[in-house]
């Protein structure tokens, strides 16, 4: 057993970057992290080679895929196959995700 403090707690980015993300915890088949986009930021990311779930603990935005989009908030829980593009926009509220990939994050790259 293990307690993974902290995981899904907002966390302000750091001075001149755009978003945080944080691993709290890997192991070969599953990642467990957290990734904050403050209020008018912009999510970044490209698609994952794993599947993907996040739980919005904090804050508010749409997230958009190319199989449709959806206002989020705290408790949605959404999950993004792996490969499938997609983004938080809209972010009205300092966003706070917890994440979770399995297998773990970046597990999977070069296959």
């Amino acid at each position: 057993m293990r307690v993974i403090e902290n995981a899904g707690r907002w966390s302000a980015p750091a001075a001149g970057s755009g978003n945080d993300w944080t691993e709290h915890f890997a192991n070969d088949d599953l990642s467990v992290g957290t990734y904050c986009i403050p209020v008018g930021g912009v999510d970044d990311q490209s698609p994952h080679t794993e599947d993907e779930i996040y739980v919005v603990t904090a804050g508010r935005a749409r997230i958009t895929t190319p199989s449709g989009d959806a206002e989020v908030g705290p408790g949605s829980v959404v999950f993004v196959p792996a490969g499938e593009a997609h983004r938080f926009t809209d972010v009205t509220e300092d966003l706070a995700l917890l994440v979770l990939f399995a297998p773990a994050y970046g597990s999977r790259r070069g296959r």
